[in-house]
C-alpha cells in the first residue's frame, strides 16, 4: 500500500482544516488507517485511528471533540476533519496503515504517508 497525504496549509487558530490521505492499491480496505503527527524538536505522536470498516474510532486526548477521522473505501482514502485549530496542532501530519486495529504504536503501522504539514497561526 502506497499513502499520499493532502490538505495541510496555512490556518488561523480556531479555523478548519481537512486532511486527505489517499492510498494505492487493492489492499487497502483491509487496513486500520491512523494520523500521527510530529512537531518541530518533539517525536511523532498518535492523533487518530479508524477501523478497516470504519466502525470503530480513537483519539488522542489532545484532539478529542475537535478532529474526525473517517474513510472511504470505495476512494481508497482516509481523511481528517480538524476544527477548532490551535496553535500547538502545527505540525507535520502523517497517515499510516497497519493490521493492528486502534493501536497508537508507531511500530504497528506497516505502511507511511510522506506527510503535509499544517500550520495554525495564533
Amino acid at each position: 500500500v502506497q499513502l499520499q497525504a493532502s490538505g495541510g496549509g496555512l490556518v488561523q487558530a480556531g479555523g478548519s482544516l481537512r486532511l486527505s490521505c489517499a492510498a494505492s492499491g487493492r489492499t487497502f480496505a483491509k487496513y486500520g488507517m491512523a494520523w500521527f503527527r510530529q512537531a518541530p524538536g518533539k517525536e511523532r505522536e498518535f492523533v487518530s485511528a479508524i477501523t478497516w470498516f470504519g466502525g470503530s474510532t480513537n483519539y488522542a486526548d489532545s484532539v478529542k471533540g475537535r478532529f474526525t477521522i473517517s474513510r472511504d473505501n470505495a476512494k481508497n482514502t482516509a481523511y481528517l476533519q480538524m476544527n477548532s485549530l490551535k496553535p500547538e496542532d502545527t505540525a507535520v501530519y502523517y497517515c499510516a496503515a497497519g493490521n493492528y486495529g486502534l493501536t497508537t504504536m508507531i511500530q504497528h503501522y506497516d505502511y507511511w504517508g510522506q506527510g503535509t504539514l499544517v500550520t495554525v497561526s495564533s
